[in-house]
């Protein structure tokens, strides 16, 4: 037995996929808009190494964040934006 095609299939689609992290798929988009950016590696930034994100005195407020990376900006007024998830 062998396997069918089927409609749904395009040739033209690639079976390659390049893996993105969160800070180089931010700084591809601001890079598109003019800024100009680079990704850092992730836990290297002493950003990253703060304690509370949040504060835990509002019952709404989350208890889990995790760090998914900085980007640095060049001739900006931001030196670095930390790209963070919560909940």
């Amino acid at each position: 037995m062998g396997v069918k095609p089927t409609k749904n299939m395009h040739d033209t689609e690639s079976d390659t996929f390049v893996y993105e992290t969160w800070p180089e798929k931010v700084s591809q988009m601001l890079k598109e808009i003019g800024l100009d950016a680079t990704p850092k590696e992730l836990g290297t930034d002493p950003v990253e190494k703060a304690k509370d994100y949040y504060g835990r005195n509002f019952s709404q407020t989350t208890r889990m964040i995790t760090n998914r990376g900085c980007v640095e900006l060049k001739n900006s007024n931001i030196d670095v934006i930390q790209i963070i998830q919560k909940g």
